[in-house]
């Protein structure tokens, strides 16, 4: 999940996040991010399967921006030991 300069949040799968994230702060990435940045990676995760990672993408774009905030405080932060 990306973080635009106006505190947007962007949810999306990829394989390889750090290539994902150059990406779209290069412009080349999503349409709904391009000058939107900086953009700063709040969350990602490894799911399991691409189906579980659609999933997971389609219920969070679902979710208003004040349920994806409560859902990334609840999640183990980066270097925690439940983060993976």
């Amino acid at each position: 999940m990306i973080e635009t300069a106006s505190g947007a949040l962007y949810t999306g799968i990829t394989t390889d996040v750090a290539r994902r994230l150059a990406e779209h702060a290069a412009g080349r990435g999503a349409k709904a991010l391009r000058g939107r940045g900086p953009l700063r990676l709040v969350h990602h995760e490894a799911v399991g399967s691409r189906g579980e990672a659609l999933r997971l993408e389609a219920w969070l774009k679902r979710l208003p921006a004040t349920k994806k905030r409560a859902w990334l405080a609840d999640r183990p932060k980066a270097g925690h030991p439940r983060h993976r």
